[in-house]
């Protein structure tokens, strides 16, 4: 059984960037070299939907369970997350 590819947030950001350039998922994949499409689309639902602070959340940590990162919450991340995003991101939309 194989390990999970645990992606940083720098790679999941360049590839929502990408995304709203218009780059097709599997340019964008072959790009980043990232194993899977789904990746791709998990990633741009999440910051189409919002939820920018599961960008960084550690694998099989979800908020919802009370397992996120240590002494944190969706609602204490998102300010901080949204702020590495806004300017990055948002700029080119």
């Amino acid at each position: 059984m194989s390990k999970k590819i645990v992606y940083p947030l720098e790679v999941k950001l360049e590839a929502i960037k990408l995304r709203k350039e218009g780059y097709s998922v599997k340019e964008i994949q072959k790009l980043l070299d990232i194993k899977s499409e789904s990746q791709v689309y998990t990633w741009w639902y999440w910051y189409r939907d919002g939820e920018h602070h599961r960008l960084s959340q550690p694998i099989g940590k979800q908020y919802s369970n009370g397992l996120g990162p240590e002494g944190s919450s969706p609602e204490e991340s998102s300010p901080e997350e949204s702020l590495m995003i806004q300017p990055s991101i948002m700029a080119n939309a």
